[in-house]
């Protein structure tokens, strides 16, 4: 158990610095039941503007996105492929639609197992990042040790081109691989 991170933590942020940063905190799930599930997060990828042609605000405004231009601290879950749900922590100040999107998690790797392991759905969407919400970050001091955290470009985003596409604005957490002599 570490120290919750505060919503407001996330209205200053720098949208891929913070991508990175989120390798190794906790993400906490409190079940309608009670139950609380605590998973190291392991895989992110950042998302930073309208500019940025495969971040969703790439076409600007819409119902979808308005919760992009909101301040940093909150929720994005979307439906993807009409099947998996995603799970995007909004990034950077009012008016800059911004997010990274959380990949993977101790033993759920890709977003949509993700989701399914935390028993997210869109009833977060727009939700912030707390306790009263049921949904957090903790940072408990976790660190990737230096060697272990690779970046390299994000996944699935061919549609928005060759230069967006290379952009090494997704994280891995890699643990090296122990060989007896």
């Amino acid at each position: 158990m570490g120290r919750a991170i505060e919503a407001k933590e996330f209205e200053s942020q720098k949208t891929v610095a913070l991508a990175r940063s989120l390798i190794g905190k906790l993400l906490v799930r409190r079940k309608p039941e009670g139950d609380v599930l605590r998973v190291r997060i392991c895989e992110t990828e950042a998302y930073h503007g309208e500019r940025d042609l495969a971040c969703h605000a790439a076409r600007g405004r819409t119902a979808r996105t308005e919760v992009m231009y909101r301040p940093g601290g909150r929720w994005y879950v979307y439906l993807c492929y009409g099947r998996h749900e995603m799970l995007n922590l909004v990034t950077g100040p009012e008016g800059w639609p911004a997010a990274v999107l959380i990949r993977g998690v101790e033993g759920a790797i890709g977003p949509g197992r993700v989701t399914r392991l935390l028993g997210v759905d869109r009833s977060l969407n727009q939700a912030l990042v707390s306790l009263e919400t049921g949904l957090w970050l903790e940072d408990d001091g976790c660190r990737p040790p230096r060697g272990t955290l690779r970046s390299g470009p994000r996944v699935g985003i061919d549609y928005a081109g060759a230069t967006w596409a290379a952009k090494p604005w997704r994280f891995q957490w890699t643990v090296p691989t122990v060989t007896a002599d």
